[in-house]
């Protein structure tokens, strides 16, 4: 594992443990703290991450579809959590970093970088994880 790679996992997991005790503001500095060091690619890698531990190891060969009833209902940070969790499911790099970088021309980037926490967290839980 590359310096790089371990450094991704290790703000991934600081992210996690501040999401798990409830620190929105953890979670927002974890990122913004990425950013500072590593720019809006190193935090683009830990949402990578974060999307891959909410998947888990059960993405079937050839892609999947994920259900989402009322989607197109929720809100922007909710849609965008949805779709990044689908690119990644979906192994669509692409759209996941036109998803990452909308997100961040909207400025609704945090919000959703909050969200996609709160979401891994709560899968997490629901797993027994």
């Amino acid at each position: 594992m590359t310096d790089h790679a371990q450094q991704t996992l290790d703000d991934a997991t600081a992210v996690l443990r501040s999401a798990l005790a409830g620190d929105g503001d953890a979670v927002v500095g974890t990122f913004d703290a990425v950013v500072d060091r590593a720019g809006l690619a190193g935090a683009y890698g830990v949402a990578w991450c974060l999307a891959a531990t909410m998947v888990g190891d059960a993405t079937p060969a050839g892609g999947c579809a994920l259900d989402f009833p009322g989607i197109d209902q929720a809100a922007y940070d909710t849609r965008w959590v949805a779709r990044f969790v689908s690119a990644y499911a979906n192994d669509d790099a692409d759209t996941g970093e036109a998803l990452f970088g909308a997100a961040a021309a909207d400025g609704l980037l945090p919000d959703c970088l909050l969200t996609l926490a709160g979401s891994t967290v709560a899968t997490l839980r629901s797993r027994g994880d």
